[in-house]
């Protein structure tokens, strides 16, 4: 085998998808609700987005941009008409953008004369990707182990410790950086008043609040963007994952006043924003955004959710907690994850792990009540397994 062992990939080998089941190549075929982690946000092989990239496939795949790349401003501004940007930055992961968002934040008080204003401040059980920085932004020992020496410039507080968070700000913050909910972390979601406060010591201090959507954004939970729930205008956002629907994407949404030092040189990316990422992008917002898709997505998470609880309290020696919002769900165990996962895999539904002990469920946001239902019978029967033993 020649493929770099950093994975402990399931034992599927896959064939192909088809909304949300997956089929190996022995013909078996399996509930996903891992959704690629969060990308595949309409299922797999979406027919809108086949026909997309078969299309543009015909026409032109990559020019970078030395050229205007035909898509990227239809994309941008579907973004912006939905968001509180004013300016997009496309690449092609979630680590590239949390990286860009690391960037554009000290670029911009750099450009005000701030040159010592640079650190930035993170919570403890983040996940902000696996470039350098984003790893020693989110500070995790199992991570960074072995890829020192430390990447300077940033301060990390406990999750939820508004005291620790306050007294953490100097004169050298440039910005706060948090996911609106953990995913890798723990399914923690914060809440919106805490959000409401984040937004106001920003306000006060003079430092920007970016807001890590990778996981959570693009209609995950049930609006376009996870913030929206808060009411409140973060000033910058990166995103991935969802938004290509399983093609990579990254993008990095800001505000007016944080996009304006950012000017040619400063930033790039050679397949950043490319044609076939555009297309499919483009795709994507459009399914997102049709009349009743999110409110959808509300009504069909608000019923898993509930049964869910139902669960929980009928297996109370097994499941702690569920936690969550919209199709990004932890249930939270009080037996062994993995061993938990594995059953539920024998029964052919795929989850995945989250730290605090946490089942990560992350269906398609057009999974039909029908697939729900499905899901939830075979959670049940693996907790009743539990209870027979």
């Amino acid at each position: 085998m020649s493929v770099l062992k950093v994975y402990n990939p399931i034992d599927i080998e896959v064939d192909h998808g088809d909304g949300v089941y997956l089929y190996a190549i022995d013909g078996t075929r399996f509930l996903d609700f891992t959704s690629g982690i969060g990308v595949n946000c309409l299922g797999h092989s979406h027919p809108s987005l086949v026909n997309a990239l078969k299309s543009q496939g015909e026409k032109i795949w990559h020019c970078s941009n030395l050229f205007k790349v035909v898509g990227q401003e239809t994309v941008a501004d579907k973004l912006v008409k939905n968001s509180f940007a004013s300016d997009v930055f496309f690449c092609n992961s979630g680590s590239e953008a949390t990286e860009t968002s690391i960037k554009v934040a000290r670029k911009f008080f750099y450009e005000k004369g701030y040159t010592s204003k640079n650190r930035i401040i993170t919570f403890e059980g983040a996940f902000h990707g696996r470039t350098l920085a984003s790893l020693f932004a989110a500070k995790n020992p199992d991570h960074t182990r072995g890829f020192g020496p430390d990447v300077e410039g940033f301060d990390q507080v406990p999750f939820g410790d508004h005291e620790a968070l306050e007294k953490a700000i100097n004169k050298d913050t440039a910005a706060i950086m948090v996911e609106t909910i953990m995913g890798e972390g723990g399914i923690r979601v914060i809440p919106e008043d805490c959000l409401k406060g984040l937004r106001k010591l920003c306000d006060e201090r003079d430092i920007l609040l970016i807001l890590d959507e990778v996981q959570c954004g693009l209609g995950r939970t049930g609006k376009f963007f996870a913030f929206e729930w808060a009411k409140i205008k973060p000033d910058i956002v990166p995103i991935a994952k969802g938004i290509g629907g399983g093609f990579p994407i990254g993008a990095v949404l800001m505000s007016k006043k944080v996009a304006k030092p950012m000017i040619p040189g400063t930033h790039g990316s050679t397949f950043g924003g490319n044609p076939l990422a555009m297309t499919i992008g483009n795709k994507v917002v459009d399914e997102i955004t049709k009349k009743g898709f999110l409110s959808k997505v509300r009504k069909l998470s608000t019923y898993f959710m509930k049964n869910l609880n139902k669960l929980k309290n009928k297996y109370p020696n097994i499941i702690s907690e569920i936690r969550g919002k919209g199709f990004l769900i932890g249930i939270k165990l009080k037996v062994n994850q993995q061993h938990f996962i594995e059953n539920l895999f024998r029964q052919q539904l795929l989850t995945i792990k989250a730290s605090e002990n946490v089942v990560r469920i992350l269906p398609p946001l057009n999974v039909k009540k029908s697939e729900i239902n499905k899901a939830l019978k075979i959670i049940d029967n693996v907790c009743l397994k539990y209870n027979l033993k």
